[in-house]
């Protein structure tokens, strides 16, 4: 433990080589204490291990650390996910799924469901434009498995490039929502894996745990990124970070609402287990989805009461009621006044004569005398 005490202008100016001398870096953490003598007291608090993802230069799994720094993205990709408003691992941490896609099967074409989004394997027998009988163009293949066929559609592509890639005999793995028009079955825009000759495709799904054999998360992106570089990137930032995100609620406070703790509710979020209900999911009503829409509306319930105790300290003007017009506007009413409007009149009452800023909201049904309380 070293001591070091203010300068003439009270302020504390660490060396370089002191921090050096403790195994510092610019940005530790320590903690400050005053003595009987009035002197501050450094110690250095313990420090994380750096995460795999984060920057060489970071001092442990911090939460302020650029994205930029994580496993794969680099500034190219960090300048996509900043219009995204991702700019930090915190704030990938809290890009919550839009919707989910169940992933845990690989099924054959003729068993696909309607309605569904699906993964199967097929083999490409036709592929090229289209021109429907309107004279819209789209480009469209046929791909088949021993089970059956299906119909693949893009209405937005360019045709000499899905060309060259949908070649006949093909073979892939394909992912997208199944729909039935009339006797036809179609997916639109489906997403594509493309497998060598002799690929087995349940090797394929196995070798890639993030995007298949598992419930994904499908996330909101921005131009130039796409689902299964998000889902890699959040991955990494949850194994990494989840687990510095603090959980400030009280445990029995959690357990009385049914809540979990935050970091276990963001990999629930991101990285749902496979025994997970996909409508709990899509409905964000699993425990992960209440306790962050709960931690949410908690901080911001908090800073309303901050904000109104705020008000409270603020120097006021206090106004000396005397019902100089009021009694006489109530005497002039062709009705009575409900024991409602005389409540808030008197809470208005209490407001106007307090030494502090009225901070009030008068709010009611159509009809049920907001103006004349304002009168």
């Amino acid at each position: 433990m070293r001591i070091i005490t203010l300068d003439d202008t009270h302020s504390l100016a660490i060396p370089s080589e002191l921090l050096a001398s403790l195994g510092l870096r610019p940005g530790s953490r320590l903690s400050l204490e005053t003595d009987a003598a009035g002197r501050i007291v450094l110690t250095p608090l313990h420090e994380p291990p750096v995460s795999k993802g984060s920057s060489p230069e970071a001092p442990g799994p911090e939460l302020t650390t650029s994205i930029q720094f994580i496993k794969g993205v680099g500034p190219r990709l960090s300048a996509a996910l900043a219009k995204k408003g991702i700019v930090t691992v915190e704030d990938a941490l809290y890009l919550i799924p839009n919707r989910y896609e169940d992933r845990r099967e690989l099924r054959p074409i003729g068993k696909l469901r309607p309605g569904c989004t699906e993964v199967f394997f097929g083999q490409v027998v036709s592929a090229g434009p289209v021109a429907s009988r309107g004279g819209r163009r789209f480009f469209e293949a046929v791909v088949q498995d021993p089970s059956g066929i299906i119909t693949l559609k893009w209405f937005n592509c360019n045709p000499a490039f899905m060309k060259k890639a949908w070649q006949l005999d093909r073979r892939g793995i394909f992912t997208g929502e199944v729909s039935q028009y009339g006797y036809q079955r179609e997916v639109h825009h489906p997403e594509v894996e493309w497998l060598a000759a002799d690929e087995d495709p349940a090797a394929r799904l196995a070798a890639d745990p993030v995007n298949f054999g598992r419930i994904v998360p499908v996330y909101p992106l921005t131009e130039g990124i796409q689902q299964r570089t998000m889902r890699l990137i959040v991955k990494g930032v949850v194994d990494g970070f989840a687990a510095a995100i603090p959980s400030h609620l009280p445990a029995a406070t959690r357990e009385r609402h049914g809540l979990i703790p935050l970091p276990e509710a963001l990999r629930q979020v991101h990285l749902p287990a496979a025994q997970e209900e996909l409508k709990l999911l899509n409905d964000g009503a699993t425990a992960g989805h209440r306790t962050l829409v709960f931690d949410e509306f908690f901080y911001l319930e908090l800073g309303l009461a901050l904000k109104r105790q705020g008000i409270t300290l603020e120097e006021g003007i206090p106004f000396k009621v005397t019902h100089r017009y009021t009694k006489e506007l109530i005497r002039l009413l062709p009705f009575q006044m409900t024991a409602a409007q005389r409540r808030v009149l008197s809470e208005i009452k209490e407001d106007m004569m307090a030494p502090h800023p009225m901070h009030r909201l008068v709010q009611g049904d159509v009809g049920s005398g907001k103006t004349l309380i304002a009168l």
